[in-house]
């Protein structure tokens, strides 16, 4: 039994309490009830408060409702006994068979387990890296490559219509920067000022010339343009095989370019002039975003007649909205903490209620330590340490698992050193070794010719109860993930749901010994093993990283 069926198990007896006229709740039964695993053993396979929350709106006081309800649940299918302890708490047993079944549940539900309908019918956009693509991705972009990515996975695993989106920062000077860069390269030439260097700068011009012979020929008034553009094609698709290699995939890659070649952007403006939120002062147009909890207006257009980033952003967030996004979700990083107010500000000129509509996550830095020693970077000075040179050095799966088991708001820092050992103080090891190890024994019971199979009731031991609890939490700990934006409950989990399946492991034999004869017991066991290694490969899969078989 599940704490999702166990849930709605104590709804069902909550319903029916209400029928019979023994319990009075005037806002109604609630859909669902938490129920949690207990702290302390001896107090039950799980736990629930609900009789404190509902006490007082049914007139009674906690203790007594839990009475009530404790009597209920006992004449329940699976559940083993109800005790109320404290205030009101109730501390549920459920019967071996019941919980048993939790092993064929999950190994008959295969890659779909885990998967709830908790955020179905939402229509999420999650934007991350947002990166100028006049270089390759560095460090400063791989946190958010992985959270981006993983909140996408859970999200989705949660219900919610998805759509992963990397934003094109393909407007602006830095964009002629770089086209003079790659022709300074390739004519032999000092960097110019605000310039690109580095070698990739070198690689880049050698790519263009090669894609396009006799390039650099061309005047120079012909010249930066058709540069800029082949340039801008070559490494954009260098960033996107570098994420793919990294495992994180975009539904969508949108140029900002885009907004003002299409007429959005004056659009936009024209909407927020109407909707009264402009004003003009200095020969410049303000957005009035004090009105909304900025701490000052936002300029949309130079007194120069220059449009701002923010009027990019402004029409970019209505694009999105456009599309039919019920929620916008920006990842950003720590230097942008100021920009919070702004875009809230932003979406409630353009009509809409940001608590609803907009969602903005803040990360923090990350270090990366080698030998002691920070590695450093700096796109301009040529100096960076690109996301594809980190997945090398360290793997993608270790870089990946490191980077994911951690809030997003926690600074970081991570040794080169820690985080590639081969030993159970690594926690992306610690994982993938337990999914290796049961993929191992699943391997010898083939080779034995021992085949799972359901037998819930002989499911009996105290560890066996754990591990199928631990199997049991896995949906309420994704969508927990989901609905918080914190995927590194995911990893976590799966690092307990390792330790719990060890100890398992050193106390009940799965498979026979010698001339033993296989039993039922014995298959019932290899079906919990199973079920295990199906959970350690989705939760694997969620954060991106690889389920090995042999290690």
């Amino acid at each position: 039994m599940t704490p999702a069926q166990l849930s709605t198990t104590i709804v069902d007896g909550l319903s029916a309490l209400v029928e019979q006229g023994a319990l009075t709740l005037p806002d109604g039964v609630p859909a669902e009830v938490t129920v949690e695993r207990p702290r302390q053993k001896g107090h039950g396979d799980y736990a629930t408060n609900v009789a404190l929350q509902l006490a007082k709106k049914a007139g009674t006081n906690p203790r007594a409702l839990g009475e009530l309800l404790a009597a209920r649940l006992r004449e329940a299918d699976g559940i083993g006994g109800v005790e109320v302890a404290g205030p009101g708490f109730l501390n549920i047993s459920v019967e071996a068979g019941a919980q048993g079944r939790v092993a064929a549940d999950v190994v008959a539900a295969g890659p779909a387990y885990g998967r709830t309908e908790t955020l179905a019918g939402q229509r999420v956009n999650v934007e991350f890296i947002s990166a100028n693509p006049t270089g390759p991705l560095h460090l400063g972009h791989t946190r958010w490559a992985v959270l981006g990515d993983a909140i996408g996975r859970v999200l989705a695993a949660a219900g919610a219509e998805v759509t992963r989106e990397f934003y094109i920062n393909d407007r602006g000077v830095q964009m002629n920067y770089f086209a003079d860069s790659i022709v300074a390269a390739a004519l032999g030439e000092p960097t110019p000022e605000n310039g690109y260097a580095g070698a990739y700068i070198q690689d880049l011009a050698k790519a263009v010339e090669a894609a396009s012979p006799g390039i650099f020929d061309l005047p120079a008034d012909e010249r930066r343009a058709v540069v800029r553009a082949r340039g801008y094609e070559i490494q954009l698709r260098e960033q996107q095989a570098q994420l793919e290699r990294f495992r994180t995939t975009f539904d969508v890659w949108f140029s900002e370019l885009s907004l003002h070649e299409s007429g959005s952007v004056p659009e936009t403006l024209a909407r927020l002039k109407e909707l009264g939120h402009v004003y003009e002062e200095g020969g410049a147009l303000w957005m009035r975003t004090t009105d909304f909890g900025d701490d000052k207006d936002r300029v949309l257009i130079k007194s120069d007649g220059e449009l701002t980033y923010f009027a990019s952003d402004t029409a970019y967030y209505l694009d999105k909205r456009a599309r039919g996004f019920d929620r916008c979700i920006y990842l950003l990083g720590a230097d942008h903490h100021g920009y919070v107010g702004r875009l809230r500000a932003m979406a409630a000129c353009v009509g809409d209620d940001p608590d609803q509509t907009l969602e903005i996550l803040i990360g923090q830095m990350v270090k990366i330590l080698r030998d002691g020693a920070e590695l450093k970077l700096s796109k301009r000075a040529g100096t960076l340490v690109t996301l594809g040179e980190l997945a090398d050095e360290i793997g993608v799966d270790a870089l990946r698992y490191s980077l994911a088991r951690y809030p997003a708001d926690s600074p970081l820092v991570l040794d080169v050193a820690e985080i590639t050992r081969q030993s159970n103080e690594n926690p992306v090891f610690t994982v993938q070794y337990a999914h290796a190890r049961v993929a191992s024994l699943l391997r010898n019971a083939g080779d034995l010719g021992v085949e799972p199979a359901s037998h819930p009731d002989l499911l009996s031991h105290e560890k066996e109860g754990e591990l199928l609890r631990a199997l049991a939490e896995f949906p309420r700990v994704v969508a927990s993930a989901a609905e918080l934006r914190e995927p590194h409950r995911v990893a976590r989990y799966l690092e307990a749901l390792a330790g719990t399946y060890h100890r398992f492991y050193d106390s009940c034999r799965v498979l026979p010994m010698g001339e033993e004869e296989t039993t039922d017991l014995h298959r019932a066991r290899l079906l919990l093993v199973h079920a295990t290694r199906t959970v350690l490969a989705n939760g694997l899969d969620l954060l991106g990283v690889s389920a090995p078989e042999r290690m």
